[in-house]
């Protein structure tokens, strides 16, 4: 098994968690020269874009106003992060 590492998530209110991955884990994720922390914050950024779309387009129901705003700013966020759209990089389009 593994070793782990451990990283730091701080919010904008001074909150933190800690969160382990396996040791090599984000190096497997990582351009060449991409330091761990990018990587990291990459992962979150795509993982809650594509919550923020399922929310907001796969849900039963018409989604709030509030909803809709967030998914936006969630997609032009990875959009500028990534170069690309959340759906092209999903494989659709909404």
């Amino acid at each position: 098994m593994a070793e782990t590492e451990t990283y730091t998530v701080t919010g904008p209110d001074g909150d933190s968690d800690e969160v382990d991955l396996p040791e090599g884990l984000v190096d497997m994720l990582a351009e060449q020269g991409e330091d761990p922390s990018q990587v990291v914050s990459d992962v979150i950024l795509q993982a809650f874009a594509q919550q923020a779309h399922a929310i907001a387009h796969h849900s039963e129901g018409e989604p709030p106003q509030d909803v809709l705003d967030i998914n936006e700013t969630a997609e032009r966020l990875f959009e500028e992060r990534f170069g690309r759209s959340l759906s092209d990089a999903m494989g659709h389009s909404h």
